[in-house]
């Protein structure tokens, strides 16, 4: 079987190496021609390690990252702990957790991508996609023509693949809410998610290595948030972080850098089933896309990888491999989307009756059973 993966992300490169391990022949084909990321961090906690493990790069994530043992919780004051949560460990011999920058996982991914023989095309995308009988012709914006047995849309939340097959229509939503990054020093201690609440806002604190972590907050947006980031926007973060007081008080000093600033409008998308329409099929944010208010969204990526490619291998009717791989996956990932919508929610109105603490619980619960 010969497959081209649209997207060189973590769904898209996880993708490709679980179909390469199980023998298909894999073009990949990523729209940015510097095959780059942003450089602020990513959590893999229990079940990303799980399955980045079956996939032979938990170990090499792990040695770039730090290890994350569990959760804590206060309110803005810094002082009042709420919530204290030990993770299980789901593979023996690997933390319960993981924080990593981006770009080593990025360069992780990309370094096995490449490595694994698959065929990858940068600043090239897939302009249209033309069924024929039992393949998908596909034309790319260099102009090559190429036919496929399977094409897999792992092109992220805003993907072109879900746009041009499936629903046009079906678009992301926003949920009202900018998440903020910034890389700090570690703080010393930190070895696992801190978290503090407060009406409308969540800060956390994620550690990524020895003498790094990254800050985050999920605030409102208003007019300065319609930019992805500019001038002024260290001023702006530290002004959200004014009503949070304790070990934020002192970092807050610290962000000066208006271009290190990372903020998203955050928006999820959930594709009913099937995510498969004849010979293409979506995965990752393409699929399901998450807000990050339980850490899931490559987690969940990941693990479409490892069962997409189980099935393929499984079945040479391709029909049938497709349906087993979205009965598989469904359910799991309409309960962390939304889940996370629900804490979204709440953070913007906590007269909701909702319980966040209890509903990111249930969640990472879930996440905790085999695939």
């Amino acid at each position: 079987m010969r497959v081209l993966v649209i997207g060189g992300g973590i769904g898209g490169l996880t993708a490709t190496l679980a179909l390469r391990r199980e023998g298909f022949d894999v073009d990949v084909v990523e729209r940015d021609p510097n095959w780059a990321v942003y450089g602020v961090g990513i959590i893999q906690p229990g079940n990303a390690l799980r399955a980045l493990d079956s996939l032979g790069l938990a170990e090499a994530c792990v040695q770039d990252g730090h290890a994350i043992l569990g959760d804590r919780v206060w309110l803005a004051d810094g002082v009042t702990e709420v919530e204290h949560n030990l993770w299980p460990k789901l593979v023996s011999h690997l933390p319960p957790g993981n924080g990593i920058p981006r770009p080593r996982l990025h360069h992780i991914l990309t370094s096995r991508t490449l490595a694994s023989g698959a065929d990858v095309r940068t600043g090239v995308t897939a302009d249209l996609l033309k069924p024929v009988g039992d393949v998908v012709e596909v034309s790319f914006s260099d102009g090559d023509v190429r036919e496929y047995d399977l094409v897999v849309g792992a092109d992220g939340l805003y993907s072109k693949v879900r746009e041009q097959v499936f629903n046009a229509e079906l678009k992301p939503r926003n949920n009202g809410q900018v998440c903020w990054r910034y890389n700090l020093p570690r703080l010393s201690g930190l070895d696992e998610i801190w978290m503090f609440v407060a009406d409308g806002a969540s800060v956390g604190l994620v550690p990524l290595e020895e003498d790094l972590m990254y800050l985050l907050i999920n605030t409102p947006p208003d007019a300065l948030t319609e930019a992805v980031e500019g001038p002024g926007y260290a001023a702006v973060l530290r002004e959200r972080l004014e009503p949070f007081t304790g070990p934020i008080t002192a970092l807050r000093e610290l962000i000066v850098d208006d271009d290190a600033v990372v903020a998203r409008p955050l928006a999820s998308v959930l594709v009913p089933a099937p995510w498969h329409r004849g010979r293409v099929v979506l995965l990752g944010d393409a699929a399901h896309g998450t807000t990050p208010h339980c850490g899931q969204g490559a987690a969940q990526a990941i693990e479409d990888s490892i069962v997409l490619a189980q099935e393929l291998a499984r079945d040479e009717d391709v029909e049938a491999a497709l349906q087993r791989y979205v009965d598989r996956r469904f359910a799991r990932c309409q309960d962390v989307v939304e889940g996370s919508e629900q804490i979204g929610r709440w953070e913007q109105d906590p007269t909701l009756p909702i319980d966040p603490l209890a509903t990111r619980n249930r969640v990472l619960a879930a996440v905790q059973a085999p695939i």
